[in-house]
C-alpha cells in the first residue's frame, strides 16, 4: 500500500483496490467531517445529495473522501463486481479518480433488519479547512471483511468459509483486525487516534469481546464498539470492521 496525496481533495489516501481505497487522512490544514443521512437514499440520489451538501459549504466534489453504503442483501462475488463497476463509473464521471486510482474509502454492508430496497447511501465523509492545527489528524479506515487477501474478491480468499463456530469467528475477527491495524498504521495513525470502531456481523459478538476484539484495539477500546447488526457485502463473509478518527460528525436531513 502507498500513501498518496490528493491535493484537489485536501487529503491523502492509502491505495487499495479498484472499488475503494484502504483509507484516507486529511492533509495539514484540513480535517475530515463525517455526515450521516437522516434516512438512507438510493446511492445515485445520494451522490446528488452529497454534491448539494458540498456546494452549500463551498467545497468541491473532490472533497468527498469516504462513502458508507447499505445494501438490501449480500451480493454474490459476481454481483459485487457488477455493482462496483457502476459505482466506479460514477466516480469517474465526477472526476474523482486520481491517475486511474480510486482515492475514496468505502464501507458497504447489508443490514439484517430493515434493509433498504436498493443499494443506498448511509453516510459520507469530506474535508474542510481545519479549525486548528491538531484537527488535521482525522481519518477514515475503509471497511474490510474476513478475506485472507483483501484484493482477492473470490470464495477462495474467505477465512474459514462456511464456519461460524466461536473458534472460526475468532479467526475471522483476528484476520480483519490485522487489516485494520495495517491500514491504521499505513495512514500514520495509532490506536489512540481512533474515535469510533464499527463492527458488522450477525453472529454473536459477546464471545469475541474479551478474548479477541478489546485486547486488540488497545487505546481504541476506550471508545467502545458500535455493533451494526449487518452482514458484510458479499455472501459467505461473516465479519467486517471499519475505523475512524474524526472530531465532527453531523446529521444531514433529506430535502
Amino acid at each position: 500500500m502507498q500513501l498518496i496525496d490528493n491535493p484537489s481533495g485536501s487529503y491523502r489516501f492509502l491505495t487499495g483496490i479498484a472499488p475503494y481505497s484502504a483509507g484516507v487522512t486529511a492533509l495539514p490544514g484540513y480535517e475530515i467531517v463525517r455526515a450521516v443521512l437522516a434516512r438512507p437514499l438510493p446511492w445515485r440520489e445520494g451522490f446528488v445529495r452529497i454534491e448539494r451538501h458540498l456546494h452549500g459549504l463551498g467545497r468541491p466534489r473532490a472533497a468527498l473522501c469516504a462513502v458508507e453504503l447499505r445494501s438490501p442483501a449480500p451480493f454474490t462475488f459476481a454481483g459485487f463486481a457488477a455493482f462496483n463497476g457502476e459505482y466506479q463509473t460514477r466516480l469517474a464521471e465526477w472526476g474523482l479518480l486520481l491517475d486511474g486510482r480510486n482515492p475514496i474509502a468505502r464501507t458497504n454492508v447489508a443490514p439484517a433488519h430493515n434493509p433498504p430496497a436498493e443499494p443506498s447511501l448511509y453516510a459520507f465523509s469530506y474535508t474542510v479547512p481545519a479549525a486548528s492545527a491538531g484537527d488535521s489528524r482525522t481519518f477514515i479506515v475503509a471497511g474490510a471483511g474476513d478475506l485472507r487477501d483483501q484484493a482477492d474478491l473470490s470464495p477462495a480468499a474467505i477465512v474459514r468459509p462456511g464456519e461460524i463456530s466461536a473458534d472460526a469467528m475468532a479467526e475471522k475477527a483476528m484476520a480483519v483486525l490485522a487489516v485494520m491495524q495495517e491500514r491504521l498504521f499505513g495512514l500514520g495513525m495509532a490506536w489512540a487516534d481512533v474515535s469510533a470502531v464499527g463492527v458488522y456481523t450477525v453472529q454473536p459478538l459477546h464471545p469475541l469481546l474479551e478474548s479477541t476484539l478489546l485486547p486488540s484495539l488497545h487505546e481504541a477500546a476506550n471508545c467502545g464498539i458500535h455493533w451494526h447488526y449487518s452482514r458484510p457485502p458479499i455472501a459467505g463473509l461473516e465479519f467486517e470492521m471499519d475505523l475512524r478518527g474524526v472530531r465532527v460528525e453531523e446529521r444531514v436531513e433529506r430535502e
